[in-house]
């Protein structure tokens, strides 16, 4: 991410039993980027990784008991991240150890995607489709572009 790529506004969490082992693997297998990592030693508190091609993910250590602000379970998430090179992102990852759910394929749709699972069992799912062109608003002009050609 550059100083000119707009923050994202969804932020998808997670989170981890092992949590400064996620974010090493995140890093190395996928190339998300650590943008901050609040934490006591192993306990990570919170965490934000950004994602090179705009967008990013909040994780933290598991915490449990009946305070805990954010209950979820770990190895329960699931994303789909856009990338514009599948096929090398999913030999980086198998590379750094992420088991695969499916190998690279091209969807009826015209995207290109794979599917593989972190060491937490999260699933992670990459592939060039950018999502369906957004509907403009009442009076404004015509919508926005989906992306390049062939991209979904």
């Amino acid at each position: 991410m550059d100083g000119t790529t707009p923050a994202p506004q969804v932020w998808p969490t997670l989170r981890a039993r092992d949590a400064r082992a996620l974010i090493r693997f995140l890093a190395d297998a996928f190339g998300f980027a650590e943008t901050l990592v609040m934490a006591d030693g192993e306990h990570v508190h919170h965490a934000e990784l950004s994602w090179p091609e705009g967008g990013g993910i909040m994780l933290g250590s598991v915490r449990g008991g009946a305070g805990d602000p954010w209950p979820l379970e770990p190895g329960s998430f699931g994303a789909y991240v856009v990338t514009a090179d599948p096929d090398a992102l999913f030999a980086r990852a198998v590379a750094a150890g992420a088991r695969v759910v499916r190998e690279p394929y091209d969807t009826d749709h015209g995207s290109r995607d794979f599917a593989v699972r972190d060491p937490e069992g999260n699933r992670w799912q990459f592939g060039t489709y950018r999502g369906a062109p957004r509907r403009a608003p009442e009076g404004a002009g015509p919508p926005e572009p989906a992306g390049p050609a062939g991209s979904g």
